[in-house]
């Protein structure tokens, strides 16, 4: 049997096992493979095997390369697609969350906006029945503005619509409810057909028929109004700045170093190994730098949001507001009522005569010659003192409607919101680390580095901003995008001016930061729980302060100034009136 040449055997098996070796390292089908998964570009651009003589323009190593020109172009095409869909879907969620608390915000006002209008109507129906048909269009007319106005879309004043509500009001309730006699007399249309009917209107203010009433419901709907339509206006500059986000350019620099760090790796074979850590954030920081620059204006804006909503549903209550439009409006025509005689004669001073309202000629008076009924002259008539009294006590009882009825609260939207909305107060600041987050390896022994396999990213990790980049090893940052510098300084500007406007509005630490002021939640006013906690004092509403520039978010020329009396203290005699008002009424009116 022939002697084995054992040393012989063993040379040829390790010449094969590095032929072979040699072969599976320089095959391109690990790359092919990746190409095709990622959707990248057309397979019959990547070579089978490695190249050296390939023109490359970012990929470049001395090394062989499973990479071609054609293919980088693919792979710059492929990381814009990519980071801008990742920059979207981060985005989306923040999009999402105040999308849906507009629709909630809305759905909300326009709950209570239906509410008080049936509210409203059904004092007309029960009591003044022979007012119904004629005001019932001026109902729907005030409460279309109210709604409107919350909307922010066109050029509504409050004070306007409540007073246009009342000077129509007038004409009915003097020929109707204070000289019931006259309505027949002069026909079922008088008051808008004739010249007495137009001086009422014309002269109402003057006349002051309803005393104090107007201007307090004036002044009570515009405060409270004024917060939730300046919150629909913030709404809508939220949604102006994400939409830019979502449609943020990268540029070629930026292009470049995506391609490097995310595929140039696969040029040498490597389709498995992760960016590191620093060297990612590098990346994306340079990419991201105008961007990362919105995030002092957005961490402001959103405290500014945090404190609209909690106005919106704390001190400056709209529900309250507009649920008492009815108490205001009930007390307004008894205090005509209380003092007819007086006004009759100043009507037939100001008007002409009642018992000459066909006339064509009617007398006319400056309004300086005026003279309104004295608040103080309810004794001229039996029993007024006590039908005040009722009134009072009617309008002074809390406006709570049941669940069923209103459904979500102002209050409960708003706590919602605030919760969510403080998670992306820093958005802008975490957007690099949030991309950079599913890119990196974890408890990876090593990591591509843009140039090689290393154990660790040793260059420098920049900080985030357009001035922090001019140390970035991996972007070359040339300067601020203008199309985004113009969206911070715009949405500076809204803030600015909304602090104008309503002054201590962003300048304290957002609710989440510090406690909302709620109760622990166990427990609020839809559960049946008085004062559950909304132990912030809102920042004061004055004039003082309001630049020219308010007009660009439609804010107008409304009081801003709530009237203390319109709520708060009769609230709180709430139990006590109930029971005064349960004796009151055994007693006689006469």
């Amino acid at each position: 049997m022939p002697r084995v040449n054992v040393s012989w055997i063993i040379t040829v098996l390790a010449v094969e096992l590095a032929t072979l070796s040699a072969a599976h390292a320089h095959s391109c089908h690990e790359v092919k493979t990746a190409f095709q998964v990622r959707q990248i570009g057309q397979l019959k651009w990547v070579p089978e095997t490695p190249a050296t003589d390939v023109d490359l323009s970012i990929c470049k190593h001395a090394g062989p390369s499973c990479c071609t020109r054609r293919m980088e172009e693919s792979y710059r095409a492929a990381v814009l697609r990519d980071t801008t869909q990742n920059i979207r879907s981060y985005s989306f969620e923040l999009k999402y969350q105040i999308s849906a608390h507009v629709a909630a915000f809305q759905d909300t006002f326009q709950s209570l906006i239906t509410f008080s209008q049936n509210h409203l109507t059904s004092l007309f129906e029960t009591t003044y029945s022979s007012l119904m048909s004629p005001i019932s269009p001026h109902i729907g007319s005030l409460f279309t503005d109210l709604s409107r106005f919350l909307q922010g879309t066109g050029n509504v004043s409050v004070e306007t619509a409540v007073h246009s509500f009342f000077d129509s009001l007038f004409p009915l309730v003097h020929t109707r409810i204070v000289n019931p006699g006259m309505a027949g007399s002069i026909g079922e249309d008088s008051y808008n057909g004739n010249q007495l009917g137009d001086c009422l209107r014309m002269t109402r203010q003057d006349i002051n028929p309803f005393g104090p009433h107007p201007k307090v419901m004036a002044d009570t709907l515009a405060s409270a109004l004024r917060a939730g339509r300046v919150l629909s206006l913030a709404f809508g500059m939220g949604f102006k700045v994400m939409n830019v986000t979502e449609t943020v350019e990268l540029s070629k620099e930026c292009t470049r170093a995506l391609v490097r760090m995310h595929y140039c790796s696969h040029c040498r074979g490597l389709t498995l190994i992760r960016a590191c850590s620093g060297y990612c954030l590098n990346v994306m920081r340079g990419c991201l730098a105008s961007l990362s620059e919105l995030h002092n204006p957005w961490r402001q804006y959103v405290t500014v949001l945090q404190d609209l909503t909690h106005i919106v549903a704390g001190a400056h209550n709209l529900e309250l507001a507009l649920l008492g439009i009815k108490g205001q409006v009930e007390e307004a025509i008894l205090y005509a009522q209380l003092h007819g005689p007086r006004l009759t004669a100043t009507v037939d001073k100001v008007c002409g005569h009642s018992s000459n309202v066909s006339s064509t000629t009617v007398k006319m008076f400056p309004p300086t010659s005026v003279t309104p009924p004295p608040a103080n002259s309810s004794q001229d008539v039996p029993g007024a003192d006590k039908i005040g009294m009722l009134a009072h006590l009617h309008s002074s009882l809390p406006l709570k409607t049941s669940k069923s009825s209103r459904g979500r609260t102002l209050k409960k939207v708003a706590r919602e919101f605030t919760g969510y909305i403080s998670r992306f107060k820093s958005f802008f600041s975490i957007l690099p680390e949030t991309l950079c987050e599913g890119e990196m390896g974890i408890d990876e022994p090593t990591c591509w580095s843009g140039d090689d396999v290393v154990k660790s990213y040793t260059a420098r990790v920049v900080g985030n901003g357009v001035h922090a980049q001019r140390l970035n090893p991996e972007v070359r940052v040339r300067g601020a995008d203008p199309v985004l510098m113009d969206v911070k300084n715009r949405l500076e500007l809204f803030n600015m001016e909304i602090q104008e406007v309503m002054p201590g509005v962003g300048h304290r630490e957002s609710w989440d930061e510090r406690g909302s002021g709620e109760s622990s939640g166990e427990c609020d006013d839809e559960d049946g729980c008085e004062g559950s906690g909304e132990s912030v004092v809102s920042p004061p509403l004055t004039e003082a302060g309001v630049s020219k520039n308010a007009v660009k978010v439609s804010f107008h020329d409304l009081p801003i100034t709530q009237n203390k009396s319109s709520s708060g203290a009769s609230l709180s005699m709430a139990s006590f009136n109930i029971i005064i008002l349960a004796l009151a009424l055994h007693w006689p009116l006469i």
